[in-house]
């Protein structure tokens, strides 16, 4: 049984992850902006640290299931992110920014998984569900908050601070992660003993609930990524200086909604099942999809928004508790949750092309329902593909037997 100390320091833990991610995000573009990059370098430096995150998904996760210490592997991970944001604000030339975003990558990639597998030791799998909902719930309201403060200090001090501050909030990061009590995390055993690399990965990649839960992951974000930057940008040109304001808006009702409901997807994926909970927020893609297509009016995109919140709360609570439930007697968890993250990557990457020369062949209405019908098309395969992954129930016990 976790203790009120170590579940509430993973709670904060979560809280400043997201506070220090917050801060390379378009935080990163503002800044090398007012060091005179050109949008061609600002746009090369950003590509090569999404695809050092891309490429690192997998050999990280192997890397963490290899590592007995996981705290060690998150407190590792930290500290290389404070040297990346210590490299941006205080060197703003080509090769400290280029090294940054590629350190930032991988250690980004190693810090979400020993998180997660932090989370499976400290509560086992049985309430997995619900620990990665308050996860979620927390990192909600960490990237809401990180992002109106680090937005404060960018602009009342320096584009710079912000870099500065996310090398700071590392440090109660450390303390967080230092609540969390040794004894109490007891990781899975594997059934047997088993290579966690190379011949690790093809196990996986034979397995059908890992490859259709992957095919939904790349939909989900070549259906979602794209659906809020297209929507920004007709925003901006019909209100003009409201613009700012919407979109801010469109930023922080996902959050509110993902810090609201994620530890009730987790109880109800426990209670009822992963496909039930999965098919049902991923149904929210489409009707997005649909209403972004029709709704022409700016401020009620802030509605529609609301159901990004119940998408995103879905997949940040299911994408690692189906990596438990599909690695159950493996010592391939991390493993097979950087295969899910290389998918997201890859989804995410193709999603802002695909409907940007959609949009510009057969205007944006189309691109948002051409958005949704791969939403749909993610929904329909989780409910028509995926195995149910949760645990059947303990057979009870013959009557006289004691328990043990």
């Amino acid at each position: 049984m976790a203790s009120r100390r170590s579940q509430r320091g993973l709670d904060a833990l979560n809280f400043f992850v997201a506070d220090v991610q917050t801060g390379f995000g378009p935080f990163v573009a503002v800044y090398l902006t007012s060091q005179a990059w050109t949008e061609v370098e600002i746009g090369f430096a950003l590509s090569l640290g999404t695809l050092t995150a891309m490429l690192s998904q997998v050999p990280a996760g192997a890397l963490v299931d290899s590592l007995r210490h996981k705290r060690r592997a998150a407190l590792v991970a930290l500290l290389a992110i404070a040297l990346s944001a210590i490299l941006l604000a205080g060197f703003p030339s080509t090769l400290p920014v280029l090294a940054s975003e590629v350190l930032h990558g991988f250690a980004s990639c190693i810090l979400t998984p020993s998180v997660a597998a932090i989370s499976l030791a400290l509560v086992g799998r049985a309430a997995l569900g619900e620990r990665l909902g308050r996860n979620a719930r927390w990192m909600a309201i960490g990237g809401a908050t990180a992002a109106g403060v680090m937005g404060l200090v960018g602009t009342y001090v320096s584009p710079a601070a912000v870099f500065w501050l996310t090398a700071a909030l590392t440090v109660p990061a450390m303390a967080c992660l230092a609540m969390i009590r040794p004894e109490e995390l007891h990781p899975p055993a594997p059934d047997k003993p088993e290579g966690a690399g190379q011949s690790g990965l093809l196990r996986l990649l034979r397995d059908r609930g890992i490859l259709v839960f992957a095919a939904c992951c790349m939909l989900f974000t070549l259906s979602n990524a794209a659906m809020l930057p297209m929507a920004a940008a007709a925003v901006t040109r019909s209100v003009g200086d409201e613009a700012s304001l919407i979109i801010a808006a469109c930023l922080v009702v996902p959050q509110l909604v993902v810090a609201g409901i994620s530890p009730w997807v987790g109880r109800m994926a426990q209670e009822h099942g992963r496909r039930l909970v999965l098919t049902a927020g991923f149904l929210a893609l489409p009707v997005r999809g649909l209403l972004l297509a029709l709704v022409e009016h700016p401020w009620a995109l802030i509605l529609v928004q609301a159901l990004d919140g119940l998408s995103a709360a879905t997949l940040g609570v299911m994408l690692p508790l189906l990596a438990a439930d599909l690695t159950r007697g493996t010592n391939r968890f991390n493993l097979c949750m950087g295969l899910f993250g290389l998918a997201v990557g890859i989804g995410g990457t193709l999603s802002t092309s695909l409907a940007g020369m959609v949009a510009t062949w057969a205007g944006g209405a189309t691109a948002f329902a051409m958005l949704g019908g791969i939403g749909l098309g993610c929904a329909a395969l989780a409910f028509l593909a995926m195995p149910e992954t949760k645990a059947p129930p303990a057979a009870p016990l013959p009557r006289g037997l004691p328990a043990r």
